[in-house]
């Protein structure tokens, strides 16, 4: 059971998709009943789709995402919310290197999985990566960037996260060719200290990313967020199909997300061929 929930909590800091997609109305007005308008961004800020489809680039955006799955727990009747809150903020070191920090926070409900008489509902395990990226491509058009990531136990409920705390590389490398965004990022955690009642974090998480976007900066994205547990030789592969939309309220940029993923992969045997739900808001906050 113990070495399932560990699986379940990696799993569920793998759920944040690094090119937040969306679906919306092209070249629409929508009134918000405040006397503004909802508008499909297509000229005002024409690098903001592209940059967000860059793990790496110099933007301080906030990430809201939902996901929905079910068919977790010993009867695959569990289901699940897990929304995220992903902070990037990116840093100037000096004129040739930047530092980007990204957070994720998960928020956590769900039902059935331990057992058909308990839910739990709380703070998961916080991530914490940072990258040091050269602030321009080399001269191939690539972008990189290598650092590290930080697992925290913060977890509000003994079967929300991993109660370790853990550490590990992470590197993002992609390129950006006219509408077209491919790459990946990758990490492994070791847990280093903990519960000693609790599995060993020993997990490699592994995200290939490509993106197309439209004129109208509407953004196609297909990623995998495939986790292998070393502890237990088990993937977890989810892979997201998303769909995203550019908007303006006033002069806040944002995008909205909606998308399907698909379980090639779980350590729960009912979740596998199952399809999940992924929907989300971007707040956009470019420098000037």
């Amino acid at each position: 059971m113990k070495n399932c929930l560990l699986s379940t909590s990696l799993a569920t800091l793998t759920l944040a998709t690094l090119t937040p997609s969306a679906l919306a109305k092209d070249n629409a007005l929508l009134g918000n009943g405040t006397g503004d308008s909802v508008q499909t961004d297509t000229g005002a800020a024409p690098d903001l789709s592209k940059q967000l489809a860059n793990p790496l680039a110099a933007l301080i955006s906030m990430p809201i995402q939902a996901n929905y799955d079910d068919g977790f727990g010993f009867d695959g009747e569990g289901e699940r919310w897990l929304i995220n809150v992903q902070p990037v903020i990116p840093f100037k070191l000096n004129d040739e290197w930047n530092i980007i920090s990204r957070t994720i926070v998960p928020i956590i409900d769900q039902s059935n999985y331990t057992d058909s008489r308990f839910n739990e509902s709380g703070l998961g395990d916080v991530l914490q990566s940072v990258w040091f990226s050269p602030a321009d491509p080399n001269s191939r058009g690539w972008i990189w960037g290598l650092g590290g990531a930080f697992l925290f136990p913060t977890a509000s409920d003994e079967f929300l996260g991993a109660e370790k705390w853990g550490a590990g590389p992470t590197f993002v490398a992609l390129k950006q060719t006219g509408p077209w965004t491919f790459g990946a990022l990758s990490n492994h955690i070791w847990s280093y200290a903990g519960d000693d009642d609790r599995g060993e974090v020993n997990a490699t998480f592994i995200q290939p990313f490509c993106a197309y976007i439209t004129p109208t900066k509407t953004t196609f994205t297909i990623n995998s967020e495939s986790t292998f547990d070393w502890t237990d030789s088990q993937w977890n592969i989810p892979i997201n199909f998303m769909v995203a939309q550019m908007l303006k309220i006033g002069d806040q940029p944002f995008q909205v997300q909606a998308g399907a993923r698909y379980w090639a992969a779980s350590p729960h045997d009912d979740q596998e061929g199952e399809w999940g739900l992924r929907l989300a808001v971007t707040l956009l906050f470019p420098k000037g």
